[in-house]
């Protein structure tokens, strides 16, 4: 299995292939999820202390926040599926 990485912010990564969605964490049952992640052990934080700006639901059940916006994500996301080389940003947003 060929899995590719993705950067998700301050040096983390996920499994291209494993993320179900990208989703602005505003809305109340996207709080509701994160808290019922977080009480089941299925929660990662990959914000580094910072603001939440995505969620990534992930194919395990598991929720990932992210401190990058949910475009930017996206866009690394997209790059990837061109074959471009994935951003690594030096500096996260």
């Amino acid at each position: 299995m060929n899995s590719r990485l993705v950067h998700i912010g301050f040096g983390n990564m996920v499994s291209r292939d494993r993320v179900v969605a990208i989703i602005d964490p505003s809305s109340a049952p996207l709080r509701r999820l994160r808290e019922e992640a977080r009480a089941a052990g299925l929660l990662v934080d990959a914000t580094q202390g910072r603001k939440t700006r995505a969620v990534l639901i992930m194919d395990s059940r598991h929720v990932v926040i992210s401190a990058l916006q949910p475009e930017t994500l996206s866009s690394r996301f997209e790059e990837d599926a061109d074959g471009a080389s994935p951003s690594n940003g030096g500096a996260a947003s």
